[in-house]
């Protein structure tokens, strides 16, 4: 009987110290009237944003590590709804890197805070800005709003992501401390009733810390973007003017830079973006100083792998996709190495703070691949699903695609040669008449005309082979089909009767292909697959100069887009999508008949 209560007072110490325990790593995190609140003390922000979407999930651990080291306390990090739901209501949050219990675990493992920005709607030069596509099947959906169909979407996903998160609070353990609502809002409109239900959706489903929001600093931005009772997030804010702003929208809520911008994004076509360093250490130097609260957006870019890349419109006919890498020119670059400017924000960084910053992580590796030869595999020709059968085109969303190509066919009666009209291509388009190229027509500036020779044959069959880029992030475009969006018209006729063959050039689809070496009907759109053996593995780049536009695909994963206008010409590859032994690249081109060699570099550009 006394052994027995021996145990039985062992038993209750245990539990009585598990509970100290588990009370020690529960904190309250509040609003104070001008600065946030660690368990009633004042507690400046300094974050790193990265995206776990974009980062290969072996490598979180090392990326936060590395933001750690720069001095930060703070992990800020957006969380894709469409990366989630993987079909219509269904969710994924345990595989690879839709984990997004374990990335908040880490976090909380390396000691860094969370500033949990779960959208719905994200922007984050993301596909759709996170929304997801399924939406577009809906004719005359309106997003970012009270539209009821739109809302019980949101809702399904609020209710399932936060079963996610909820126990991640750090009012339970957990390292979250803020939440924001929606991103940017009063950039794009004013429905203040559509904010406060977020939020409220958020509380019903037991998020209970602080609730921010992130606008301009502009007062008709704050106006419309900000609501009572939520933290003033400043995109950006770097003097005491933005500041001020801040103030007058709500006097008694703490505002902080919740997106300080040490570098900037990019498009094809363009220069690598390099934002001046000398600005960025101003800003910085004037928010240490001050001790506001900050956010860098970002620490590190990562990779927009596959179709996830967004784009840019700011005209109905402008069209700015964004290239593979989100380098970013971030203080960690795309491969998880520090730059010249994360030194410096370290060292001014580490003037200001009292705790102690960690040295560096072990970095990560990286390997040159010697060129190795692809040869040709097939075509998209000959890989043609059954068609189906439209009056008139139809977007790829309406037959459940997101991205990748779709070709529309149809036999020209009446009118057979003069002016084709794509009303609208999106986004990039090759058209065939009988098996012969023609010519392109590509989305941006409007130009959605060319011209159609005179043939002999009774009924020209023509073909629109359409790429869909990635669908627009920001502003107000946002509502962006792709493939053949409308219709066509050959010399004003409109064009009827379609066959349309759907062809994601997603990772499924590309398990299917058939090689096959007979005549394809036309040589754009060819498949190239080459192999190559490593001793070793290790990140490399693999640079893709010698092709025109397509995708890459090693082991079968897909990379990501290249394309020869740049400036990107190297597609990053991380570690784990290697093989010691023996590998297999496959390289789609839309203009490339023969295969040109491909090699692994060390780095995104140079060498």
């Amino acid at each position: 009987m006394i052994f027995n209560k021996k145990i039985i007072g062992l038993f209750a110490m245990l539990l009585l110290f598990a509970v100290a325990h588990s009370q020690d790593s529960k904190h309250i995190f509040s609003l104070g009237k001008q600065e946030f609140l660690l368990d009633g003390k004042p507690f400046q922000i300094i974050s790193g944003e990265m995206h776990p979407a974009r980062i290969p999930r072996e490598y979180w651990r090392h990326r936060i590590q590395m933001a750690k080291a720069m001095g930060c306390n703070t992990i800020a990090a957006y969380f894709m709804w469409n990366y989630q739901e993987t079909a219509p209501g269904l969710f994924d949050f345990k595989t690879g890197n839709r984990d997004v219990a374990a990335f908040i675990r880490i976090c909380k493992e390396e000691g860094m805070w969370v500033l949990f920005r779960p959208g719905p709607y994200v922007c984050a030069e993301w596909d759709f800005g996170g929304l997801p596509t399924r939406l577009l099947k809906i004719p005359d959906i309106k997003i970012r709003c009270s539209d009821p169909r739109y809302m019980a979407a949101v809702e399904e996903y609020v209710s399932a992501m936060a079963k996610e998160v909820k126990g991640l609070q750090c009012n339970n353990g957990g390292p979250i401390i803020m939440v924001q609502v929606e991103n940017e809002y009063g950039s794009y409109a004013n429905d203040k009733a559509y904010l406060e239900a977020l939020r409220d959706m958020w509380v019903k489903n037991g998020i209970t810390v602080p609730f921010y929001t992130a606008d301009g600093a502009t007062p008709f931005m704050l106006e419309a973007g900000n609501i009572d009772g939520a933290a003033i997030g400043l995109d950006s804010g770097g003097s005491g003017r933005d500041f001020a702003e801040a103030t007058k929208r709500n006097p008694d809520v703490p505002s902080f830079s919740s997106e300080t911008y040490p570098g900037w994004l990019t498009h094809w076509g363009e220069k690598f973006a390099r934002p001046d360093t000398n600005s960025l250490k101003k800003e910085i130097t004037y928010l240490l100083e001050h001790k506001k609260s900050f956010n860098l957006y970002v620490i590190h870019g990562g990779t927009n792998f596959g179709f996830t890349a967004g784009a840019n419109a700011f005209s109905p006919t402008q069209y700015q996709p964004d290239i593979t890498s989100y380098d970013y020119d971030a203080p960690i670059n795309e491969r998880g190495q520090p730059t010249p400017k994360y030194f410096m924000l370290k060292r001014l960084i580490g003037k200001y703070v009292s705790y102690k910053i960690p040295v560096l992580p072990k970095p990560v590796k990286a390997i040159s691949i010697p060129a190795f030869n692809p040869q040709p595999f097939t075509s998209i020709w000959q890989n043609l699903p059954q068609p189906i059968y439209t009056p008139q085109p139809k977007p790829m969303e309406d037959f459940d695609q997101n991205q990748g190509l779709m070709l529309y066919r149809t036999r020209l009666i009446g009118h057979k040669s003069g002016k084709l009209k794509i009303w609208e291509p999106h986004d990039y388009a090759l058209v065939f008449l009988n098996g012969l190229f023609i010519d392109t027509v590509y989305r941006d500036g409007g130009k959605w005309e060319i011209t159609l020779p005179k043939t002999d044959v009774k009924e020209p069959v023509l073909d629109i082979l359409v790429e869909g880029m990635g669908h627009i992030n920001f502003a107000q475009f946002m509502i962006d089909r792709k493939g053949i969006t409308d219709r066509v018209t050959l010399n004003g006729m409109t064009l009827m009767n379609w066959e349309t063959y759907r062809l994601p050039l997603d990772e499924q689809f590309i398990i299917t292909l058939r090689a096959n070496a007979q005549t394809a009907i036309s040589n754009n759109g060819q498949f190239f697959k080459g192999t190559f053996s490593l001793s070793e593995t290790g990140d490399t780049y693999f640079d893709m100069s010698g092709y025109s536009k397509g995708m890459v695909y090693i082991n079968g994963h897909n990379l990501g887009r290249y394309w020869d206008i740049g400036p990107q010409y190297r597609l990053y590859c991380p570690a784990s999508w290697l093989n010691k032994g023996k590998n297999e690249m496959l390289v789609f081109d839309l203009f490339r008949t023969e295969p040109a060699a491909i090699s692994g570099k060390t780095t995104l550009e140079g060498e």
